[in-house]
């Protein structure tokens, strides 16, 4: 699949993939300045903040672009990225939500990797709503879980 994204402004740092096997494009943060003495930003511990990345990106209808944590980001500096879905229909520039979630300030400077986009097939739905009988007297999925909630099915098992 051949993927088409344009630049929004000079700064802007072309999406790659750090290896050629990786699941998506690593984006950078592109201000409208690049210098580090001017447009970096201090994010506090629970502080967020929208970091542009200066593309604009054409998904194909049929799929999203879904904006996933980088491992070092998230493991070293606490830096989560917030919701991140990219529709078909947005033809924007792309922005990051990073939240710091730990407990010391991290600073962002200009051209640091943020996110990784990487492109998912949406399987089109339509909701019917129930309003007699169960919502689950015919099987829709192969497991009888029922209601367990976060572990229910618990460590009980022989060895």
């Amino acid at each position: 699949m051949i993927i088409r994204f344009a630049k929004c402004r000079e700064t802007a740092i072309t999406p790659e993939r750090g290896h050629p096997s990786d699941a998506g494009w690593d984006v950078f943060f592109c201000p409208d300045v690049m210098d580090p003495q001017v447009s970096s930003v201090r994010l506090s511990p629970g502080e967020s903040h929208r970091f542009p990345t200066g593309i604009k990106v054409e998904v194909p209808h049929g799929y999203m672009l879904m904006g996933a944590n980088r491992s070092g980001m998230a493991a070293k500096r606490n830096l989560m990225r917030g919701a991140q879905v990219i529709d078909a229909g947005y033809s924007g520039e792309v922005f990051v939500d990073l939240h710091n979630l730990g407990n010391v300030p991290q600073m962002v400077t200009p051209g640091t990797k943020i996110c990784q986009l990487i492109m998912v097939p949406i399987v089109p739905f339509r909701a019917i709503e129930i309003t007699e009988g169960e919502l689950y007297d015919a099987p829709v999925a192969i497991s009888d879980r029922g209601e367990g909630k976060l572990g229910s099915t618990g460590d009980n098992h022989e060895e």
